[in-house]
């Protein structure tokens, strides 16, 4: 290819005033008709042009190969009915018709479904596809796709190149789906009160009622019938903290492309307003602090606190009026308002004949309809005066021999403790003796119920927890634990294990030791569960299809067994071992890719239409033969499409091997021409200036 350059050899803005100085004289001259001012203009054309020095530039141009991107939706709503089948029709056609064309080159961009859940992103493997080719060697992309696609530009110039898209889809007019549409879905919830889901059924031309049923964690707690279109209010009661998973499912329609989106996953997850403690000191004690400190630290937690500084035995002459002493109100804490507390801690509490047996026997109903209590025992829970001899025994999972045991010793986790929550990797527990500060009284008791977690001098039981009906007791048997607080000989960890220990009393779901537990990175899923047996049965995960997945746990370590699966599909799966039951999201719990599965020329065509390309369903009933269209090469045209054709831009993309370059003022040729135009001016102005023969 051939052409001409330029290469001023005085700076542009230069040779430009003297081309118009020169172009003015030149016109003055003509104008006022002087002879030879033609020729004299032609002859300093002739100098300004060897001034800008032009050149004649031949390349040596190869012709490269145009590259079209053949892009393919494998995405998970692309496996429905018979679109996959399509697909490898089209697809099969479309790469032999491209290979036919000359000097095109054809990439093909497999999509599958984002690995974040988030939908077909035709558009990002496109750009990715693409990433190593000049935006002027691109011909088009042809996708073959059912339309619903999640990433389309809003505008033809993100796409990073000028080239027609066009979009074959598959599937076919008329298909059918049902779906739970979510609209408002609270994340967090207050345990006890309502939380309010907004949905909707979205059948496309029915109007017949559908039937809604709601479950949470597995349970059915609601069964609805509501009509597609109409805005549903589900109002759900959250029953506990942690993690409420609420699954919203409508029956399925006849005929519908898939059932997976029938079904709606909201996980809410359960928050305690307030947590409230009673906390009632028989008596002024060292300890009473220690637990003060440690429950008012948290702010989740509204602490109540009695001290009984005057017990009946010391009753004197005193008149009540004149007393600065709050009296204990014991009818109102444990009758009227005893069920609005979450935890009862008796702190070396002796039976002072203040609280009557009546009030004991209701906190065991109190604890059995699933409140907790804690009794932290001092010396007089050996006596008669104890808590052991009021109605309260029946929940207390020891019993006092009489005994006392005075004398250091260093408590210790025990094998059941090792597995337990509570005191599961306590600091300092790791060697033995633990590095903990001795404790100097131990209550000697007998364990009738629950499990002994720590111990102390000569193996006795220290701290015993129990399960009674729906609610938790736990028994501390001594009254020394404020020795680690003050760092006595060291201290130890009172802080985690009179935090944990409340916690556990309280419900607090990562502390529980019977539990079943999930979560998902990417689509592997871990299973854990912590329990206080020997051996765990297998896991039997349920996909959101159906399918079952058996996993064998391994230990981990003392009490917690763990294992990971991997899964084929995002949503939400449902596990269970036969006693317990949890629940784990893969990717959102409810995919992006199934929220609307019907395929679709709307979406892709206006970014098909900004690009010149087109958007063509391949079939119009199922079962149909697919259409595929002729593939043409075009050099240009505002439209690359036809009714039964599509076409990709001829770029006439090319690399350059050598380049020559041939100047007209330089060399021989140069000063030919330059003599040649002084030559022609003088022998001009020597003929118009002879004078004129008679």
């Amino acid at each position: 290819m051939t052409s001409l350059d330029w290469s001023p050899l005085l700076p542009l803005p230069v040779l430009v005033a003297l081309a118009l100085i020169a172009g003015g004289g030149a016109i003055l001259a003509i104008v006022l008709r002087q002879r030879g001012s033609v020729l004299r203009a032609l002859a300093v054309a002739a100098f300004l042009a060897a001034l800008f020095n032009p050149s004649f530039v031949r390349e040596d141009r190869d012709r490269l190969k145009d590259v079209a991107a053949l892009v393919v939706d494998h995405s998970a709503s692309q496996q429905l009915g018979d679109r996959a089948a399509q697909t490898d029709v089209v697809v099969e056609a479309l790469r032999k018709r491209l290979d036919a064309l000359p000097d095109v080159e054809t990439r093909v961009i497999d999509v599958r479904e984002a690995g974040n859940a988030d939908g077909t992103r035709l558009f990002g493997a496109l750009e990715s596809g693409l990433s190593d080719v000049p935006p002027d060697r691109v011909a088009g992309a042809v996708m073959v796709t059912d339309g619903v696609v999640h990433d389309i530009p809003e505008q033809a110039a993100a796409i990073g190149f000028k080239a027609p898209i066009h979009a074959l889809i598959t599937g076919h007019p008329g298909e059918r789906d049902r779906r739970i549409a979510l609209l408002d879905t609270p994340r967090f919830g207050i345990v006890g009160k309502d939380a309010v889901i907004r949905l909707r059924v979205e059948d496309p031309g029915q109007t017949e009622p559908v039937r809604v049923v709601v479950r949470r964690d597995g349970q059915v707690v609601a069964e609805r019938r509501a009509a597609p279109g109409d805005v549903m209010r589900l109002p759900i009661r959250i029953e506990h903290g942690g993690q409420n998973v609420v699954e919203i499912e409508a029956d399925e329609a006849p005929g519908e492309l898939t059932a997976y989106n029938n079904k709606a996953v909201v996980p809410i997850e359960g928050i305690r307003e307030k947590l409230r403690v009673l906390l009632v000191s028989g008596q002024p004690n060292a300890g009473e602090r220690t637990w003060r400190n440690i429950l008012k630290s948290d702010a989740n937690v509204d602490l109540v606190h009695f001290t009984i500084l005057r017990p009946p035995e010391k009753q004197d002459g005193t008149p009540i009026n004149e007393l600065s002493l709050i009296a204990f109100p014991t009818r109102e804490l444990f009758e009227t308002k005893i069920n609005e507390f979450d935890l009862i801690i008796f702190d070396r509490y002796a039976n002072q004949s203040i609280l009557p047996g009546v009030y004991f026997a209701n906190m065991v109903r109190y604890v059995r309809d699933g409140g907790a209590v804690l009794v932290a025992a001092g010396p007089e829970f050996a006596g008669r005066a104890g808590l052991a001899g009021t109605p309260l025994a029946a929940a207390i999972p020891a019993t006092p021999d009489g005994k006392i045991v005075e004398q250091p010793y260093i408590a210790h986790v025990t094998p059941t403790g090792a597995k337990h929550p509570v005191t599961r990797n306590l600091p300092g527990s790791d060697t033995e003796p633990p590095s903990w500060g001795e404790w100097l009284r131990l209550i000697s008791a007998d364990v009738r119920a629950g499990s002994a977690v720590m111990a102390g001098a000569d193996e006795k039981p220290l701290l015993v927890l129990s399960r009674e009906g729906k609610g938790r007791v736990a028994l501390l048997l001594s009254d020394h634990s404020w020795l680690w607080a003050r760092n006595f000989r060291g201290g130890g960890p009172h802080q985690d294990l009179l935090r944990r220990l409340s916690h556990w009393l309280m419900k607090e779901p990562d502390l529980e030791e019977e539990a079943l537990r999930a979560s998902a990175r990417g689509n592997v899923v871990t299973v854990e569960r912590q329990t206080l047996a020997d051996a765990v049965d297998p896991v039997t995960l349920t996909g959101p299809t159906g399918e079952n997945q058996t996993a064998t746990l391994e230990a981990a370590s003392p009490g917690l067994w763990r294992a990971t699966v991997e899964t084929k599909l995002p949503g939400l799966y449902r596990l269970t071992d036969g006693k317990l039951t949890a629940f784990v999201s893969v990717g959102p719990p409810n995919p992006r890719e199934f929220q609307e599965v019907m395929s679709t020329t709307e979406k892709l065509a206006p970014i098909a239409a900004a690009t010149g390309g087109s958007v063509r369903r391949v079939a119009d009933r199922a079962g149909e033969a697919p259409r595929i269209p002729t593939i043409l090469s075009l050099s240009s045209g505002a439209r690359f499409s036809g009714s039964d054709f599509i076409a990709l831009r001829n770029t006439d993309a090319h690399v350059v091997k050598g380049v020559s370059v041939f100047p007209v003022f330089l060399g021989f040729l140069g000063l030919v021409l330059l003599i040649a135009s002084l030559l022609t001016t003088w022998l001009g102005e020597s003929r118009l200036g002879r004078p004129a023969q008679s």
